[in-house]
């Protein structure tokens, strides 16, 4: 028995991860000046306009440059140089309310300001951090192909791309399964004048050295390329960015999380504080679920948690394994400390803008994939 699944990834350049990094980048310059601040902002990006809303709450809130950090962050995606837009020529409008907390309030980010519903998930494969493999394959060949920029500059490539995997995957895991690579496409900025046969040459050698790495990390990954590969199927493709399309936060949540194969709960994560349900909620419930895989209780795991206004931590409504058969939540749960308290004090020590950029479960060094028992 064999299945298809996809899965997509895009580069720091793309309008939308844009956003979530300027969201991010903000979260980090309000945590660093009050462990408790509170951070609900969303930005949106088109051309060399950026719009940023919402609130941060934290002692000396009045003295973060907004306008500063939406133009490092232009600047470390690879915009300038020729790019459009530069950070110079940004025309930054912001929104946000920005003070202190009010009185009283930082004891209460103990508690849920909102509601919310939160999915988490891992299967029993160390090689890929627990994701499913295509959405990791999808990342790993993004990465690979965005160095490309730096690697080859002769051909002229710009910080706007995608990558669109099509894994097929036979067998199941506990008789040995096997993956291959079924299908790929990658959109890659480049500049009209630049040789596209050289990129299309470019990427199929990038993808074939990736995917011969990475078949000695995952045994059962086949290294063989397939035999659908395009390279910007759609022609010519150097107006990118927020030149060619507008970006807002929040808009690649599966991506964010683990791919079309797993359901997602429903709020974003970038640009928020881990004090928020929802982002919170969706690192606790990674945390439960790599719990599950990891003390052999199933070879997947999925968690559902939800938060109800007022709570303090949150609450397991569902652990389902592979078949979806149900795994004992209250055995596993005693295991984690799924508070606001915990996520809220040791989850922002990371580099949150390239969590935003490459996804939350990306590095086993984040703070929220190592497991300690509790």
């Amino acid at each position: 028995m064999s299945r298809l699944y996809p899965a997509e990834f895009v580069f720091p350049g793309h309008p939308d991860k844009l956003c979530d990094a300027i969201a991010d980048a903000l979260v980090l310059e309000a945590c660093m000046r009050e462990r408790r601040a509170l951070v609900g902002v969303e930005v949106a990006v088109h051309r060399n306009r950026v719009f940023v809303t919402g609130r941060i709450a934290c002692e000396d809130a009045m003295s973060i440059d907004v306008a500063a950090t939406v133009r490092d962050v232009y600047r470390s995606a690879g915009y300038g140089e020729g790019w459009y837009p530069s950070a110079e020529d940004l025309e930054i409008e912001s929104a946000l309310c920005l003070g202190p907390l009010e009185d009283g309030e930082a004891e209460f980010r103990e508690l849920s300001d909102d509601q919310a519903i939160c999915v988490g998930y891992a299967n029993d494969l160390p090689q890929t951090n627990h994701l499913p493999v295509e959405h990791w394959l999808a990342g790993r060949l993004a990465r690979r192909l965005h160095a490309l920029r730096l690697e080859a500059p002769s051909l002229c490539l710009g910080p706007d791309g995608k990558v669109l995997v099509v894994v097929k995957e036979c067998g199941v895991r506990e008789d040995g399964a096997s993956w291959s690579l079924d299908a790929f496409s990658c959109s890659l900025q480049q500049r009209v004048v630049a040789d596209d046969v050289a990129l299309h040459r470019a990427v199929r050698l990038a993808v074939l050295e990736e995917l011969q790495r990475l078949s000695l990390v995952l045994p059962g990954l086949s290294p063989v390329l397939p035999a659908q590969l395009t390279v910007n199927g759609a022609g010519a493709f150097e107006v990118g960015g927020p030149e060619g399309d507008n970006g807002l936060s929040g808009k690649k949540l599966v991506m964010d999380a683990y791919g079309p194969r797993v359901p997602i709960g429903g709020g974003a994560w970038s640009g928020k504080d881990f004090f928020k349900a929802d982002r919170a909620g969706g690192m606790h419930a990674r945390r439960l679920a790599k719990f599950v895989v990891e003390l052999g209780l199933a070879s997947e795991a999925r968690v559902t948690l939800g938060w109800f206004p007022g709570d303090r931590e949150a609450r397991v409504l569902e652990i389902a394994g592979a078949a979806g058969e149900s795994v004992s939540a209250e055995r596993v749960a005693r295991c984690v400390d799924l508070t606001l308290v915990h996520s809220g004090n040791h989850f922002h020590d990371a580099n949150l803008v390239e969590v935003a950029r490459w996804g939350h479960f990306e590095s086993i060094d984040a703070p929220w994939e190592r497991l300690q028992r509790v």
